[in-house]
């Protein structure tokens, strides 16, 4: 189907042959800086071509496919670079586009979302949101009273680093957060409280904090390199965790960053 170099990606740079199992997933999250849009789409649309003739074929409007902003230079720089991420990708438009990061300062970042809202009414993207971004970052954009507001902040989310206070500004204000690392990288796989839970619930860790981002209303990103965990990280619907429990994983909190952290940008 696609080659080696073909890049699945659900909130990195992930390198795995694109079959009908990856797709069930629905959302496949790429990034100017993770330089695998032309990659990501074309293994999307060898596999859109191989599904064309079946009765219930994929489509392309069944794939939600997401990139991002890498730098916040200037309005008409933001314009090019999406009009660039759509012909690398080869998909027509992007499903959902983020400003990466809240680097830049403040003009920096209003001047780029006004492209992204510019973009969006010329049907190049579908949805705009942000990535990383703060209270501040998000109290700033709302504050510009934007012509759309942003539908998604995408930051990093597990039990070891709940962002309560993002998370909840984001909830009350009608913007989705999607977890990336929820899985907090494999960091704490091996934690006392998430063995002990799993086999209470009979489940992996990495299932049961797959679980513990959705039953807080947060859309999951686990990344995986493997057929067999892609498929277990999804087969979550089995089990509840308790309020109690819940409240317990939440007490993990340790501000644990995986990666970078943005949040407090100027």
């Amino acid at each position: 189907m696609a080659t080696p170099k073909s890049a699945y990606s659900l909130s990195s740079r992930i390198k795995v042959k694109p079959p009908a199992y990856v797709f069930a997933t629905c959302i496949i999250d790429s990034a100017q800086m993770y330089h695998n849009e032309r990659e990501v789409g074309r293994a999307i649309l060898r596999f859109l071509e191989a599904e064309k003739n079946k009765p219930n074929g994929v489509k392309r409007e069944d794939i939600f496919f997401t990139s991002k902003l890498a730098s916040n230079i200037s309005y008409d720089a933001t314009r090019r670079s999406i009009k660039e991420s759509i012909r690398a990708s080869g998909l027509g438009y992007i499903d959902l586009f983020l400003i990466h990061a809240p680097y830049g300062g403040k003009a920096k970042r209003l001047e780029c979302w006004r492209a992204i809202e510019d973009a969006i009414a010329d049907n190049e993207i579908r949805t705009g949101g942000v990535s990383n971004y703060g209270v501040k970052h998000l109290k700033e954009l709302l504050a510009s009273n934007p012509r759309i507001r942003p539908a998604v902040n995408q930051i990093e989310v597990h039990p070891f680093n709940t962002r309560s206070e993002i998370t909840s500004f984001c909830q009350e204000n009608g913007i989705v957060v999607q977890a990336y690392a929820p899985l907090a990288r494999a960091y704490r796989m091996r934690h006392p409280t998430i063995v002990s839970l799993s086999q209470k619930y009979g489940c992996t860790p990495a299932q049961l904090m797959v679980r513990w981002s959705l039953q807080h209303g947060y859309v999951p990103l686990p990344k995986s390199v493997s057929k067999e965990r892609i498929i277990s990280n999804g087969q979550i619907e089995g089990f509840e965790i308790s309020a109690e429990d819940m409240k317990t994983m939440d007490g993990l909190d340790e501000y644990l960053v995986t990666d970078w952290d943005p949040v407090d940008a100027p």
